[in-house]
């Protein structure tokens, strides 16, 4: 991946070589009350988040009607049939644009997933700097060339799909639009720590040479600090006000305090910790390698003009004078100085020539 893959959202940037974007998914957790909508966006933003994202459907142009008409008896339900259940769970278009100025002014990118080309339009009108592909929407290559027109960056989610239905969707998106970012994800609810594959990030970095971020379903913070640490230059998280609200995505939601936790870690430990990649001493390392490290030492007394000889040396500490490396270097060589017994041989004590 080169360093210039990097695309601008808002004031912020995705990519390698930036902070990590950090997406707090509130999805549908507002259960369609504007006020715990807004709630969502203050607590993610407070929390450091980058963004929040929302999903937008229009239900009748994704579910047949036999699916819309089917009694839906769950726990969770906020109406007796399917269908009705998720329109409770739409907002209004003025919600919406409220919600979008509201994000604004609290200066926290808005986007959402559209799950259907209405919704698409909907929210280019609203003026949304990107888009997120859901997983489930992998393989609508339709909704993928009708937002890889718009010339926003898009993210794409790739779980519940075979790496032959990546690289089609990859490649029909790169014809219309080169600013991607693939996300790895498994679209197990909640998925188990053993079913994660974090290494999938570094096999979608290397197979499609873009920008590739973290999607989780799993339980805690744990998974998404490892995946930034891995490489993720993105991370998205399902957030809720609490676990405890009614409504299928709650319980597998992080919480402001979790989330707050995740930015923490990420920000003030992993980032930090990645560091360039060039192998340096730290000051306090060159300190601890003289006190620790080993140095040529004499085993007898060598005067000065002394042919020096193998059974002269051995290895003892600190580490200030010439490396154990050395010794073939040093045998044979004369003494320039008076070289006492038990004594760490340095860099003058040699003559070289």
């Amino acid at each position: 991946m080169e360093k210039s893959q990097r695309y601008k959202v808002g004031e912020k940037y995705i990519g390698e070589g930036e902070p990590c974007f950090i997406i707090a998914e509130a999805g549908l957790n507002h259960n369609g009350d504007s006020e715990i909508a807004k709630k969502l966006i203050l607590n993610a933003k407070e929390c450091g988040a980058d963004a929040i994202k929302f999903q937008k459907r229009n239900i009748e142009d994704i579910l047949v009607k036999k699916a819309l008409d089917a009694p839906y008896d769950s726990p969770n339900a906020f109406a007796p049939t399917y269908g009705e259940h998720r329109n409770k769970l739409e907002l209004s278009k003025e919600i919406w644009l409220d919600l979008k100025k509201f994000a604004d002014e609290n200066k926290i990118i808005f986007f959402a997933s559209p799950w259907d080309i209405k919704s698409a339009d909907f929210l280019e009108d609203l003026g949304v700097p990107l888009y997120k592909i859901a997983s489930a929407d992998l393989t609508n290559l339709p909704l993928l060339e009708h937002l890889a027109k718009k010339g926003k960056p898009l993210i794409l989610s790739t779980g519940m799909s075979t790496l032959e239905e990546v690289d089609e969707a990859v490649n029909l998106i790169l014809k219309f639009n080169q600013q991607l970012i693939l996300m790895h994800c498994v679209s197990d609810y909640p998925c188990e720590d053993d079913k994660v594959n974090l290494r999938m990030i570094s096999t979608l970095i290397e197979r499609y040479k873009l920008p590739v971020g973290y999607s989780g379903h799993e339980s805690g913070i744990a998974i998404p600090v490892a995946a930034r640490a891995l490489g993720a230059v993105a991370i998205e998280k399902h957030f809720t006000l609490s676990r405890a609200m009614k409504g299928s995505d709650h319980a597998g939601s992080l919480e402001p305090e979790g989330l707050r936790r995740l930015v923490k870690y990420i920000r003030k430990n992993v980032e930090p910790a990645l560091g360039d990649g060039i192998k340096k001493f730290t000051e306090m390392e060159r300190k601890m390698r003289i006190k620790l490290a080993k140095s040529l030492a004499s085993t007898c007394p060598i005067p000065q003009g002394t042919l020096i000889s193998a059974d002269m040396l051995t290895i003892k500490g600190p580490g200030d004078g010439l490396k154990p490396s050395m010794a073939n270097q040093v045998i044979g060589k004369i003494a320039k100085n008076q070289i006492l017994a038990d004594q760490i041989i340095k860099e003058d004590d040699i003559h070289w020539a």
